[in-house]
């Protein structure tokens, strides 16, 4: 499992990431407080704070070609 932190600013950034994660069979979670959503789940992604970065947690050790695509929205 992988870790790290988002920023999805915008509704576009929403979109754009939820295509990118829909490519993938494994899971990828978002974290923000005590809320866990799937990352697919473009309802779920509404109903976190995206004030604040978000926590993704990605359940697959091959998945640098995904964080590749979603390099844009990590916040180092």
């Amino acid at each position: 499992m992988k870790k790290v932190s988002i920023m999805l600013n915008t509704i576009n950034d929403v979109k754009s990431f939820v295509n990118t994660v829909s490519k993938y069979s494994f899971d990828v979670d978002l974290i923000s407080g005590r809320y866990a959503v799937d990352a697919k789940s473009i309802m779920g992604i509404f109903s976190l704070d995206l004030s604040k970065a978000i926590e993704m947690e990605v359940h697959d050790d091959d998945c640098a070609a995904f964080l590749e695509e979603v390099k844009p929205f990590i916040v180092k």
